[in-house]
């Protein structure tokens, strides 16, 4: 028998550096490349033709494309890889970047750079890449040798899924990418993270629990990124704790139907602190611990009240607040191991007194607040322009039950998860960052990852304007997209806050008034079909016939704007 080491070694393949880099793309899983062309990606667009497999998805504008991207590795838990052009384009993606960081999509986002060398000449369109993207990204690199390419997308693939995941970034030179060599192109790794706390640990979490006299739960987007829902849910019955969502409404956190779910938390520090103060622990399930909006002097946590946290984000924990204990682990698995010991700890008092506490939600609970609501928004029925409660409350109505909504109204869908029924772990995708412009492109990419399913994005007009050139990228790919303008004619949000803040009516800067701006036509424009709404009565007919097309689509909503106007 002959020893291996006899045997001839296997010679790497000779290949050029764009088809290697596409080919690298494929190994770790990419379907869709998101991009926006320039001079610096040419070569890989010429070596897409040898890649089929590969989907190339064209936006207009690299801050779309990063969206897209986001969007997509939201709605997929997958990696994700998109291209921007040089440093202006990279310039141009910073926002939609900052979005994918908060939420912590795991992205690859590469971007074509000068021939080594031809930077020191400085050439239009030439800077440094690599310090420009090292804010917003959990690792940044240039390819200096092409023989490093694969070790560098393989590293950055890692990087990217494990938790806790986020976006990377490398710069590719055009020399990289001509140049052409014998490479072994290496294997995909990815990073088992799904851990659980040790029995000890289990046991103190399980005991504090359980010995709590008011404890709440509050859920936040790792239950919704592991589909942990129903396990978050099968504590909350166990302890007879109600449940909040975390105050910035990344995901569907948790499923609102659900008796012990009270809402979501506001980002207002006087009525977080008011909500919580029944309580003497906070435990909060992969969840941010109470991130506010704007500054106030009001803690949003009541004093003497125990912090418990478990999250996959060791920065998260103990941020802000200290923690009684803090848990760095996988919120499904936590839960998994979790529930078995609290079950067997739970002695036959405790369990009388959840009983209790789940008898005394149902009069407070989100179905009941929401029944409520319901019969109060009845009577704007008629008002015109319409208020945006009356069209969050259509909108749930009308939506099918597989339909998937994307939410950027900022201040027209505050009562929308007051409506809107959240039962399973895709079908809701808010705003992480705060910063606006995702919701029109990042559908794109959750249309693209849940294919078969309605997407609804529900955008303010101002923040549609942000990434408005989406609507070219959903027609061009024929998605079934039901855009919903809520138009207010002004930025709404600060309106209130000049009012509230300063006490000011002032309103320098804060309208989209003359002219007006004609969504039906831009949208049309652009190739998305379009209507104007400004009849309550019309919302659920135009949103059933948009849902049912199977194509992109825009619904113009003339939305009250809240100061009479």
């Amino acid at each position: 028998m002959n020893d291996s080491r006899d045997l001839p070694a296997v010679k790497p393949t000779s290949v050029t550096g764009r088809s290697a880099f596409l080919g690298l793309l494929q190994a770790e899983g990419v379907e869709y490349l998101f991009g926006n062309p320039g001079t610096t990606e040419l070569a890989i667009m010429q070596a897409l033709g040898g890649h089929p497999q590969l989907r190339y998805v064209l936006g207009l504008q690299e801050a779309i494309v990063v969206a897209m991207a986001d969007g997509y590795a939201r709605a997929s838990n997958r990696l994700a890889a998109c291209n921007v052009h040089v440093a202006p384009g990279l310039g141009n993606a910073m926002g939609a970047l900052f979005n994918a960081k908060w939420y912590g999509s795991p992205l690859l986002i590469t971007a074509g750079q000068q021939e080594q060398g031809h930077g020191l000449m400085e050439p239009l369109l030439y800077d440094p890449l690599v310090p420009i993207a090292q804010p917003m990204v959990k690792w940044a690199i240039e390819v200096t040798r092409v023989q490093d390419l694969p070790r560098i997308v393989h590293r950055a693939a890692k990087i990217a899924t494990t938790p806790p995941t986020g976006p990377v970034f490398i710069s590719l030179p055009g020399d990289i990418l001509d140049t052409e060599a014998a490479l072994d192109l290496g294997k995909p790794t990815r990073v088992d993270a799904a851990n659980r706390p040790s029995d000890e640990a289990l046991d103190r979490l399980a005991g504090r629990l359980l010995d709590a006299h008011e404890p709440v739960l509050i859920a936040g987007h790792e239950v919704s990124t592991y589909d942990a829902l129903a396990e978050a849910a099968d504590l909350a019955e166990l302890l007879g704790a109600p449940v909040y969502q975390q105050t910035v409404p990344y995901s569907a956190q948790y499923l609102s139907e659900h008796p012990t779910f009270l809402g979501a938390l506001t980002r207002n520090q006087p009525q977080v602190r008011a909500a919580l103060q029944p309580y003497d622990l906070l435990a909060f399930l992969g969840a941010d611990v109470l991130r506010m909006s704007v500054f106030n002097r009001v803690d949003p946590l009541p004093e003497g009240v125990s912090v418990l946290q478990i999250s996959e984000r060791d920065w998260e924990l103990a941020k802000n607040y200290p923690a009684e204990i803090a848990i760095k682990a996988n919120i499904k698995e936590t839960l998994r191991a979790l529930l078995p010991v609290v079950r067997a700890k739970r002695s036959p008092e405790r369990a009388a007194q959840a009983a209790r506490r789940l008898a005394d939600l149902a009069s407070q609970n989100w179905t009941a607040k929401r029944r409520r609501l319901i019969q109060e928004v009845q009577s704007t029925a008629d008002a015109k322009p319409i208020d945006p409660r009356l069209l969050m409350m259509r909108i749930s109505e009308a939506l099918r039950d597989d339909a998937v909504v994307v939410d950027e109204g900022v201040t027209s869908t505050l009562s929308l998860l007051s409506f809107l029924p959240l039962r399973d772990a895709h079908c809701y995708y808010g705003l992480a960052s705060g910063g606006i412009g995702f919701a029109m492109a990042g559908a794109v990419g959750v249309s693209l990852a849940l294919p078969g399913r309605p997407v609804v994005a529900i955008v303010g007009d101002g923040s549609a304007l942000y990434s408005i050139q989406a609507l070219w990228t959903a027609a061009h790919l024929k998605l079934p997209i039901t855009y919903v303008i809520a138009n207010n004619r002004s930025y709404r949000i600060l309106k209130e806050r000049l009012r509230a803040r300063q006490d000011s009516a002032a309103f320098i800067g804060m309208d989209l008034r003359d002219p007006e701006i004609d969504f039906v036509r831009l949208s049309e424009s652009l190739g998305v079909p379009a209507q104007r709404v400004t009849d309550g009565a019309d919302i659920v007919p135009a949103l059933r016939a948009a849902t049912a097309g199977g194509g992109p689509s825009l619904i113009d909503v003339s939305v009250a704007d809240g100061f009479g106007r």
